[in-house]
């Protein structure tokens, strides 16, 4: 399994983005049966992107052309440090010790010699990232993703997710900083910081000609990449119908 980002509607576009390249040969239909909530999905997504519109994107653009490119990658490390204790523990409950002891060295030398993790020393010694979250530890135990679900500010996910969302939060070291001012402030620079980097995404879901559709066949496929560890099982009934299609 691999990485989840706990940001708001930012969130819409991050995970829309990780696979967008391979949704254009997917059937209009090939997942509604996870969508049964759609009548209520859509409004939400139209919402989110609204929100995005007059808040976050200005915002965004605006940091990209002042912040120097090198100040907003020390920005990116630092918040992906704060990820690593999580997904440590989540290696751990995944049974899968070597990379949880890996998360937790990254975390150590990154928030010492990397300066609080603006520099990821981890990555230059060798250390590779395994990010993984909640929600891919209980599909690892064997809990249903659940309906899909569209979040108010939070943008895509599945009820299972959707209910272990509480976790990622109080999981990260940022929650438990007692200066509200400083991690208040922390956070609005993380929201910004995300849809920065989305920028250069966004075209392909405003082309698309179903934004709604494109998101969530996006977010469905990915999160089954991340929680088989880039290794999801082949769909028979796919290659069957494909088989036949030659054969005819």
């Amino acid at each position: 399994m691999n990485r989840s980002d706990s940001s708001p509607p930012w969130r819409t576009l991050a995970l829309c983005a990780l696979l967008l390249g391979g949704c254009a040969s997917v059937p209009e239909d090939a997942r509604s049966e996870a969508d049964p909530w759609e009548p209520m999905n859509r409004p939400l997504f139209a919402f989110n992107r609204g929100l995005d519109k007059v808040t976050t994107k200005p915002l965004a653009k605006g940091y990209d052309k002042v912040v120097p490119r090198p100040a907003r990658k020390g920005i990116t490390n630092f918040f992906k440090n704060l990820r690593t204790p999580a997904s440590s523990i989540n290696n751990f409950l995944q049974g899968k010790p070597k990379r949880g002891f890996s998360e937790l060295g990254r975390f150590v030398f990154n928030s010492t010699l990397g300066v609080g993790g603006i520099f990821d020393i981890a990555t230059a010694g060798g250390l590779e990232a395994h990010p993984e979250d909640f929600g891919q530890t209980a599909a690892v135990w064997g809990v249903p993703d659940g309906p899909y679900v569209m979040m108010p500010i939070l943008g895509p996910s599945t009820l299972r997710d959707a209910l272990l969302f509480p976790l990622s939060i109080v999981s990260n070291p940022l929650y438990y900083y007692d200066n509200t001012s400083v991690r208040d402030k922390l956070r609005v620079l993380r929201i910004i910081e995300l849809r920065a980097r989305l920028l250069p995404l966004e075209s392909t879901l405003e082309e698309s000609k179903d934004p709604y559709l494109t998101l969530r066949e996006s977010y469905l496929q990915n999160r089954e990449f991340e929680i088989y560890d880039g290794e999801p099982p082949e769909d028979d009934e796919f290659y069957d119908e494909f088989l036949e299609e030659d054969d005819d």
